[in-house]
């Protein structure tokens, strides 16, 4: 009875933990915000289109749910997984120490990397047997030519003496034979010794095996490895088994593809005019630009797509931009360990191109088995109609995992502004994209603050710019959501009776125009004055500005 009792016992605290794991998946796909919901629902016998769903915000589209004055504050939370071991639930905590000692056990064994040590030991085995062989040869040789030299003794005295010459060549044969035999110990010995030299090396190199810089072995004590752990284990729902032989893939993977190498290679400029890396996320997540317009060329098109080896080549890349990302991030506890990759569809080839985006799926798997909860979010930008009809309902399928389908999240063109300043800030996103963000900006850089404020409509606002003392330069930069508005710049004087000038006549500014930056040297104390009228009867604006005096103040 007492050991059903306990049986019964661990089922239910199984069941109890299975709950909580499932509670917190729950929770976490519900709290993760999603821009476009796919319904992957087709209905194949009315020919349906595929339902698109948009989710309401919190905040309007025109404000962006900021406050009204300073700073552009956070739109969406994006930390990082509970990496302390001081915040980890207790199941977790169990399988985490779980994995540890299987790994720590495995590199000692040798058998963490899954090379194919049978087939060495079955050449050796094989290469004694050889020997075992040409040995028994001749040995059986040298039975029958005894035997014949027995029958020869009947036929005379001529021929005993031919029998005796030929015993003796035999007597010779076996002599060699004998003398073989300490050789092949010789031999052996030395195989064994160079064997174990081997061992030896592979058990050295094992003790050294690294991931992305971070060492596997849990007994150095680097609390990097724990992180690492963590992101396969969540991977599986950690379930440690499962967890384990994914790590073993990972490597085998890495080792058979020369992954640790891959920085170093050149896939020319079309390739490498297709990505890139810049700025960070709210949080601190490296992003990850793709701007696949570029393959809307029929030329470069296949000149990146266009064979089996040009396809492999453009894995690779992918491959390569992901471990460049890596290289930014920090797998302390408490550090930033996975990014955000941005993937512009805009005027991206059509669906009959199915190379790319059978391309971009084997991509994702890769992410999915090799680079566990590495990337925070797929950002999909310009998301064309028919992407959602042929790849969106494909790329949300079971064919990926409900964790790793839950981070994309799809932007129709006039939400593509709104969606990056989610999780962007505005001075770290491209100006193409909206942004204050340029490429060796030498005026202004991300340190620089940014504030904002909202003109309503049919109303203007001012912003100041002071200027306590004369001979300061004054350097600024304005940015209005949407513009279509009536903009101007002035210098006003802070002593009555001086004459206030003209820095930029008032303008009208068009909805596709960009940041403005201007400067200004005083002559005088005074202020710079920006005013921005805005006409619309129905739509406020936002207002985003920051400034900074050549002297190296900022604001």
């Amino acid at each position: 009875m007492g050991t059903e009792q306990k049986l019964e016992e661990a089922q239910k605290e199984k069941g109890v933990v299975e709950e909580e794991v499932k509670e917190e998946e729950k929770k976490k796909i519900e709290e993760e915000p999603r821009e476009i919901v796919v319904d992957d629902k087709l209905k194949a016998e009315t020919g349906k289109e595929v339902g698109l769903e948009e989710q309401k915000d919190n905040v309007e589209v025109g404000n962006g749910g900021a406050s009204e004055s300073g700073r552009v504050e956070k739109w969406s939370s994006l930390r990082e997984e509970r990496n302390s071991l001081s915040e980890l639930k207790e199941h977790e905590k169990k399988s985490l120490a779980e994995l540890r000692s299987k790994i720590e056990i495995a590199i000692h064994e040798n058998k963490l990397l899954k090379e194919n040590k049978d087939q060495v030991g079955e050449e050796n085995v094989s290469k004694e047997n050889e020997k075992e062989k040409e040995l028994s040869k001749k040995l059986k040789e040298i039975e029958e030519k005894e035997e014949r030299n027995i029958e020869t003794k009947e036929k005379g005295e001529e021929i005993a003496v031919n029998g005796i010459k030929k015993e003796k060549e035999t007597s010779n044969e076996v002599e060699e034979v004998e003398a073989a035999k300490p050789n092949k110990q010789e031999d052996e010995q030395k195989e064994k010794t160079a064997e174990q030299k081997k061992k030896k090396v592979e058990f050295n190199t094992n003790k050294d095996i690294a991931i992305w810089g971070v060492p596997l072995l849990p007994s150095k004590e680097d609390n990097a490895i724990d992180v690492i752990l963590l992101k396969f284990l969540r991977a599986k729902e950690f379930e440690v088994n499962d967890a384990f032989e994914m790590l073993r893939n990972t490597l085998k993977w890495r080792k058979e593809n020369n992954i640790d190498s891959i920085l170093d290679e050149n896939f020319g400029d079309d390739l490498s005019s297709i990505s890139s890396i810049g700025g960070v996320g709210r949080e601190g997540h490296p992003v990850c630009y793709s701007n696949f317009k570029l393959l809307g060329n029929e030329e470069l098109y296949n000149k990146v797509l266009g064979t089996e080896e040009k396809h492999n080549m453009f894995i690779r890349s992918r491959v390569q931009l992901m471990e460049r990302a890596i290289q930014k991030l920090d797998f302390k506890p408490g550090g930033v360990s996975s990014i955000f990759m941005i993937n512009d569809l805009n005027q991206m080839p059509g669906p009959s191109k199915k190379e790319l985006r059978n391309a971009i799926k084997q991509v994702f798997a890769l992410h999915q088995d090799n680079y566990p909860e590495l990337v925070a979010r797929n950002i999909f930008l310009n998301v064309p109609f028919w992407y959602y009809a042929f790849s969106a309902s494909a790329l949300l399928s079971p064919f990926f995992t409900p964790r790793t389908n839950g981070k994309f999240i799809f932007a129709r063109p006039s939400r593509v502004n709104d969606v990056l300043l989610k999780y962007i800030a505005l001075e770290e996103l491209p100006v193409y994209y909206g942004g204050l963000r340029k490429e060796n900006d030498p005026d202004f850089s991300s340190e620089d603050v940014v504030s904002e404020i909202f003109i309503n409509q049919s109303s203007s606002e001012s912003i100041h710019i002071p200027a306590p003392e004369a001979g300061m330069t004054l350097m600024w930069e304005v940015l209005v959501s949407g513009w279509e508005v009536n903009y101007k710049e002035e210098f006003i004087p802070t002593e009555e009776g001086s004459y206030g000038i003209i820095v930029q006549r008032s303008r009208r500014i068009g909805a596709q125009e960009g940041s403005i930056r201007n400067s200004f040297t005083t002559k005088e104390p005074g202020m710079i004055v920006l005013t921005i009228e805005n006409g619309a009867i129905i739509k406020k604006k936002r207002i985003c500005y920051r400034y900074k005096i050549k002297n190296g103040s900022s604001s």
